[in-house]
């Protein structure tokens, strides 16, 4: 619900926001220069996926730099990831789409940068998404194959020397593996230099593309509508809506059924914004409404004049949904940047920085009187687990009870338990300890919230606001938390009851703080059942070298 002092904060912010490093727009380091001839040199480069922090089951880059997914596709049985990247260093700069496909979400194949940065024309390629046009209403296509169109932002320099932003296509018609950019881009102009990050959907009731668009300094996302995906037409905005302390960008629209009621339609707009998310710097906010064909009505009721977050922790941003997925599916599926524009620059890894999180199937569920974006892990991370281990009835008294003698614990790993805080303040889980380092996650009955806390997770030196603890809302159900854990080498990812809500942080241990502890204080608390897996890397050697 727009207030006064949602808009006042706006006007306040609105010259000033301008100045702050965005998602999709930064200076590039003065040591990754172009060279045409290192455009793929991500493909030779000598790695082994088992540096000091490399993820082994999130997707990471070879080398070098990467931020927002893009551009998110299945067609003919595989998942296509474009993303934000930096062929020639690991810092922000020369933005260009790179590109991995995967069978299943979870093993991925690098690829050859798809969409590259325009020297010549000093285009830089920013975020947007990516459609296959099975009509053909682009004309792009050679009558053998759909095209796959990718949408994206134009960066350049003017004549007059100020930067602008306008949207572009690239067209496919190899099935995604080379692109060839439209010879009248860009196709959409705005007067405004921070117009970014379009996502186009088909919609099937109206048999018209829809684009959905970023205003990112005046917090606002724009509507598009098109039958050839050249010719845009203006619907409407929305916004300054929700969230307002920061600038917007990656826009997301699509429909869910309600408690998976096909008779029940919601449509979710999802919307970044940095800085000023729930956990500070960048983060995502989304709404919950009716799409008539023109403009994108909130339900109020839903929201009740709350910003409603879409993850609690500082680590998860530009999220967006796969296009194509085949109705015999039926899922909405993204992943979305493990990073924060607070230090992405500055993170202690090397030679790549960044990685995406799991990808997660999305639904809107009714919980307790209302209606709330779910998030789950997809059932194919299934295929990495091994060596499970299965514990009851753990009573936990107050102070610190190990569970290393039973086998839990390591650097990469799974676990799911049901909790009984019983007469405790907090209950949790002491995870990848050693000398003095520790993650915690946990319930605070006191605050009725579950928690992540890096405080003292691990190397933080790089940024001042790093070591700190992220809560998130959490209801008991008949008396008992639900805790459903991602860990991997420097990742924390925490699914609250089912997916009600989501913290997902990096974290950066030293490689041999590895043990696993439960914890109360306050009080007595029982885990009542819980389940570890060990969890397989996704990088064999076929899969590095391909």
């Amino acid at each position: 619900m727009k207030t006064t002092v949602k808009l006042l904060i706006a006007v306040i912010l609105g010259a000033a926001v301008i100045l702050l490093h965005s998602g999709c727009e930064q200076t590039p380091e003065a040591d990754t220069d172009y060279d045409a001839n290192l455009i793929n040199q991500h493909l030779e480069r000598e790695v082994t996926f088992k540096e000091r922090y490399r993820p082994q089951y999130h997707y990471s880059p070879r080398i070098n730099w990467m931020n927002d997914p893009n551009g998110l596709v299945y067609f003919e049985g595989r998942y296509h990831l474009f993303y934000q990247y930096n062929p020639f260093g690991n810092r922000w700069g020369y933005m260009s789409w790179n590109h991995a496909v995967s069978d299943d979400m979870v093993h991925w194949e690098h690829r050859p940068v798809a969409i590259e940065y325009d020297k010549e024309e000093e285009e830089a390629i920013f975020s947007g998404g990516a459609i296959v046009d099975h009509n053909n209403t682009s004309g792009f296509g050679d009558g053998e194959r759909a095209p796959i169109i990718a949408t994206y932002t134009s960066h350049y320099t003017r004549e007059d020397g100020t930067t602008w932003q306008a949207q572009s296509l690239a067209y496919s018609v190899d099935g995604g593996d080379t692109f060839t950019k439209y010879e009248g881009n860009p196709v959409l102009e705005f007067d405004d230099p921070n117009f970014r990050d379009p996502k186009v959907m088909w919609d099937e009731q109206r048999e018209q593309w829809i684009m959905v668009v970023a205003l990112s300094t005046q917090f606002k996302v724009q509507f598009y509508a098109s039958d050839n995906l050249i010719n845009w037409e203006f619907l409407s905005d929305f916004g300054p809506e929700g969230a307002v302390g920061g600038i917007w960008e990656c826009p997301d629209l699509f429909p869910l059924a309600v408690d998976g009621d096909p008779g029940n339609i919601k449509w979710v707009l999802h919307v970044d914004m940095n800085p000023g998310a729930i956990a500070g710097g960048s983060g995502s906010q989304y709404f919950v409404g009716e799409w008539n064909g023109t403009e994108f009505i909130p339900d109020e009721s839903i929201s009740d004049g709350e910003v409603l977050w879409t993850d609690y922790g500082t680590d998860f941003y530009a999220a967006i949904s796969w296009s194509n997925i085949p109705e015999d599916d039926g899922r909405r599926l993204w992943v979305g940047w493990m990073n924060n524009w607070n230090y992405a620059n500055e993170i202690p890894t090397y030679p790549w920085r960044s990685a995406q999180s799991i990808p997660r199937s999305v639904y809107l569920e009714t919980v307790g009187d209302n209606i709330k974006l779910i998030q789950r892990p997809v059932e194919e991370l299934h295929s990495l687990r091994k060596d499970q281990i299965s514990l009851e009835n753990i009573n936990v008294s107050a102070g610190t009870q190990s569970l290393d003698d039973h086998g839990l614990g390591g650097k990469a790993y799974e676990f799911v338990a049901e909790i009984d805080p019983d007469d405790s303040d907090v209950v949790g889980f002491r995870l990848r300890t050693g000398a003095d380092e520790e993650t915690l996650v946990g319930y605070d009955a006191i605050e009725r919230t579950v928690f992540v806390d890096r405080t003292h997770s691990g190397e933080n030196s790089f940024h001042e606001e790093f070591a700190q603890r992220n809560d998130a809302p959490a209801n008991l159900k008949n008396g008992k938390i639900k805790l459903h854990v991602f860990i991997d080498w420097s990742s924390i990812e925490v699914f609250v009851n089912d997916g009600e809500a989501v913290i997902t942080n990096r974290i950066f241990p030293d490689p041999e703080s590895q043990g696993f502890s439960v914890f109360a204080d306050g009080g007595n608390a029982f885990v009542n059942k819980l389940d570890f897996w060990t969890l397989e890397s996704i990088w064999d050697e076929g899969s590095i070298n391909n």
